[in-house]
């Protein structure tokens, strides 16, 4: 090492210096003044030369091994317990907080990941809204996130922890279960709906249809004004029932949608195949749909033919909301966001939705247009679910109107 070899170095030294004192007293020996003087020299060098052997010695001396603290059975048992509760609180499937003073903090991994960029807008808000929870009790809390508002549990208890008075929130994000389990029930409902009406439908447009053959081989025998109000009255339950069966059959389309067939997609390519068939219509009313991805090379694996439809429904939406903006367009937009998360935009320069109808635009049957049938909508929403993500209607971005959808996987 390098204070053993200073240390011999310095050993070496000593010892010359004393030795060379030695030599010169022996040749002075007629001058005892001479004499005395080199032996006072010698001395410190001898001090010296001690102090360094000493410290040799020490340096060579086997060290003792070092003690390590022997645990009890009890006090390891204590210890194995304390790292696997830690360990379960961490991986825990809900995100726990805990509520001090009115400061919140993330007590484990889901916790801190709601808070993270990419989830939660504004942490702060969120934080305020846990710490206005009662003391006890559980309910349902509303938060923005980058995905649109996301709804969670909570569940909130109070306990006294070291002589202070604390609270536990435990919060448990249920919005995609939430929203499968509705798509699940409309579908269900629009199942049994569609099935019954169209069994009833059947036999009243089979019948009109035959009574409206008879009507014409008995006709002569009955007064013409009869005749004509009851060809009249036949056509009309004719029509109604074709045209009710055809608006029965396009909401059959949510129950019947086939299951997702994923593949790897290039956006780039997908966006081109949905410019060329919407963006006629646009440019032909004055108004452009542009697309970007970024990068260009950005790829998902999703059902192909599914996103496309979903996309196209979504332009649909907005070209017949925007129908009378002048020069109105729209823009459609993919890149990665925080939490490597995929982010489909799709605005227009409509006039947007009503904030007292957000609530609702996605529920099969809700229209604000005449001809509307309340189907587009909530096939987009039922499309992206069926590839794992997730549609949200989103404000729009600062002052500019319009509407704006984000589709996020």
């Amino acid at each position: 090492m390098a204070s053993e070899a200073r240390l011999k170095t310095a050993a070496l030294l000593c010892a010359l210096g004393a030795a060379l004192l030695g030599y010169l007293a022996g040749r002075v020996h007629d001058a005892p003044r001479l004499v005395v003087l080199c032996g006072l020299a010698a001395w410190p060098l001898l001090f010296a030369l001690m102090r360094c052997t000493t410290r040799l010695a020490m340096l060579r001396r086997p060290r003792p091994p070092e003690t390590k603290a022997v645990l009890t059975i009890e006090q390891q048992h204590l210890v194995d317990q304390a790292q696997a509760l830690e360990a379960r609180l961490e991986h825990a499937p809900i995100a726990l907080f805990r509520i001090e003073g009115g400061v919140v903090a993330p007590l484990n991994g889901n916790a801190r990941k709601l808070v993270a960029p990419g989830r939660a807008s504004d942490p702060s808000s969120l934080y305020a809204e846990l710490v206005a929870q009662a003391g006890e009790g559980r309910g349902m809390i509303a938060f923005d996130t980058e995905r649109g508002v996301e709804r969670a549990l909570v569940a909130v208890s109070t306990l006294a922890l070291q002589g202070s008075s604390q609270r536990l929130a435990a919060l448990m994000p249920v919005e995609s279960e939430l929203e499968a389990a509705a798509l699940d029930a409309w579908r269900q409902l629009v199942h049994v709906l569609t099935h019954e009406i169209m069994n009833s439908l059947t036999p009243v447009a089979s019948l009109s249809r035959t009574a409206r053959a008879m009507l014409e081989e008995c006709r002569p025998g009955l007064a013409p004004d009869v005749g004509d109000d009851l060809v009249t009255a036949l056509d009309a339950i004719s029509r109604r029932a074709d045209s009710l069966a055809a608006f029965v059959a396009s909401y059959r389309s949510l129950s019947n949608v086939p299951a997702a067939q994923p593949e790897r997609i290039v956006l780039q390519d997908l966006f081109e195949r949905v410019r060329a068939l919407v963006g006629p219509g646009w440019r032909a009313r004055g108004g452009e749909v542009l697309f970007a991805v970024e990068p260009s090379s950005l790829e998902l694996v999703a059902d192909p033919g599914q996103l496309e439809q979903a996309l196209i429904n979504l332009l649909k939406n907005a070209f017949e909301a925007s129908g009378a903006v002048a020069g109105a367009g729209a823009r459609v937009t993919a890149r990665l966001v925080r939490g490597g998360r995929l982010r489909i935009e799709v605005s227009d320069d409509g006039p947007g939705v009503p904030p007292e109808l957000v609530a609702h635009i996605f529920t099969p049957f809700f229209t604000t247009k005449k001809q509307g049938g309340g189907i587009g909508l909530a096939m987009v929403r039922h499309l992206v679910h069926g590839n794992g993500g997730t549609v949200r209607y989103a404000r729009p971005l600062g002052q500019g109107q319009g509407a704006r959808f984000v589709i996020s996987f």
